[in-house]
């Protein structure tokens, strides 16, 4: 039995590194099939027959960050009109539905142009206008059918509709059985092909709804925005994904008509393929149907660089909650040389109850409930920030979190990590990566994303070679020129009492 326990750590290091010969990157070039259709669209397709499954990722290179000056929100409004259905699919006679909608729309701008005026502000006349709006999308609202289009996935067996918008980009995803496969793409395709603005100002509310709860109601959520707001200024990651409250009640379904027109276009979307399907058949069927989605150019990206930072940045907020420590540091975007580097030391210092923060703040010295460092916040597509956060324990101190943070910074900065420590990171970097291979879901969104990211999905695995050429004196490098005084942003919740100024 002695000798059994002690061959048992060599076992299992065996079948974790036969796991990772299986998922080498030369056996998937022989199950990747990919193709850039005629209309710009990029397809993805992995052969994985293990169940009668399968699963896509459709991802959009378009996010919050995209969203145009006046019409923040606009990117996350645009996820969930996607769910609204088409001309045929939630609509009981669409040709009526659609004479509605223009009507809302003509009466909706009306009613916004007379709110927004500032010199001679009729009330009156806006409450007329608000209610002859509203009396417009009750008449649109007769033709509705709810949920129709994610009513039919499920009945067809699918699981897990949903979608995703962050800063970077809009995401789109579920699983059907695999003899579902053309009424995926016939869907899939036709909610590209012909949206409907349908219930808009209806699920603006939902989403004004979701700010409420997400920011202005929560300490720690308007403590990150206002953090975000200070730590950025020329860039895009300057605004809230979840959108300034002003735009939200300003934008309108037309809007969200134009920002769909630029960016939801071939030239800007991948779509992975993962499961128990035939490459040849299931290309041919994308081709059917998403071909008829109209051939544009890629949108010319354009955004305001930041400027470099050269004094430190503050922001505290006063508030009868939890006190709450953060400070972030800027960093080039996901395509530098040394992002590898970043991602190992995210690593050292948040990786599980082994990472630097967790052992120095939450164990030995008692004084987070919690601490860990990040890169990539809000995103990773500009340039961003690395973070360090911590939530004191009772009795202690959002000063006592900032000097201990600091400190295990300064180690990275002047003292070299162990062989161990690198060495496990390396290890963790591998597992990770061959978890993320274990299900058609992952594999569909890590095949869509480094598509996407870099052209070729091949850098799922060409990452984890980057990552095992980061050394010592990489990272004392690296933490030496990022995380310095000029250069970091502060934000913290001071908690006040009952009655306290």
């Amino acid at each position: 039995m002695k000798r059994l326990k002690a061959c048992l750590p060599l076992l299992f290091l065996f079948i974790f590194f036969s796991q990772l010969v299986a998922q080498d990157l030369a056996s998937f070039e022989k199950r990747v099939t990919v193709k850039t259709l005629n209309n710009g669209l990029t397809v993805v397709i992995l052969r994985r027959p293990e169940a009668p499954v399968f699963s896509f990722h459709t991802m959009v290179d378009a996010g919050d960050a995209q969203d145009p000056l006046g019409g923040s929100g606009l990117a996350h409004m645009m996820e969930h009109m996607a769910f609204k259905g088409t001309h045929t699919i939630g609509t009981t006679d669409f040709a009526a539905e659609k004479q509605a909608l223009e009507k809302v729309e003509i009466a909706y701008a009306a009613y916004d142009a007379a709110r927004l005026r500032t010199v001679d502000r009729d009330e009156k006349k806006i409450a007329e206008l608000e209610k002859q709006w509203k009396d417009a999308m009750a008449e649109a609202d007769k033709y509705v059918i709810k949920n129709q289009f994610g009513e039919i996935i499920e009945t067809e067996g699918g699981v897990g509709l949903n979608a995703s918008t962050s800063e970077d980009e809009t995401r789109y995803f579920y699983s059907m059985p695999a003899n579902r496969l053309e009424l995926w793409a016939y869907l899939e395709s036709e909610r590209f092909l012909q949206p409907v603005m349908r219930e808009f100002y209806k699920e603006r509310d939902v989403v004004m709804e979701e700010r409420r709860m997400r920011v202005d109601s929560s300490p720690i959520g308007r403590a990150v925005e206002q953090f975000l707001g200070v730590a950025f200024d020329g860039s895009p990651y300057h605004r809230p994904g979840i959108g300034y409250i002003a735009d939200l009640q300003h934008f309108s379904a037309t809007d969200a008509a134009n920002f769909f027109h630029r960016y939801y276009v071939p030239s800007n979307m991948v779509i992975a393929v993962v499961g128990d399907v035939q490459p040849e058949q299931t290309l041919s069927m994308i081709e059917k149907y998403f071909e008829r989605l109209p051939s544009r150019d890629k949108p010319i990206e354009y955004h305001t660089a930041e400027s470099p930072q050269n004094s430190e940045r503050v922001v505290n907020l006063r508030d009868k909650a939890q006190p709450f420590y953060i400070e972030g540091y800027h960093r080039p975007n996901y395509r530098d040389p040394d992002d590898a580097v970043y991602d190992v030391i995210s690593d050292l210092m948040s990786e599980g109850r082994t990472s630097r923060l967790y052992r120095s703040l939450v164990r030995d010295k008692k004084i987070a409930a919690f601490s860990a460092g990040f890169s990539g916040l809000p995103g990773d597509k500009y340039t961003n920030l690395f973070c360090f956060y911590a939530f004191p324990t009772p009795g202690h101190t959002n000063k006592e979190l900032q000097d201990a943070i600091r400190a295990e910074i300064e180690k990275l900065k002047t003292t070299d990590v162990s062989d161990e420590e690198l060495k496990m990171v390396k290890t963790r970097a591998r597992a990770s990566l061959i978890r993320s291979l274990e299900n058609n879901e992952g594999l569909a969104t890590n095949l869509a994303t480094m598509q996407m990211r870099y052209g070729d999905w091949r850098e799922l695995f060409r990452q984890i070679d980057r990552i095992d050429k980061v050394t010592k004196e990489d990272i004392r490098r690296v933490a030496s020129k990022t995380f310095v005084d000029n250069n970091r942003t502060v934000g913290q919740i001071e908690t006040i009492t009952k009655g306290a100024q």
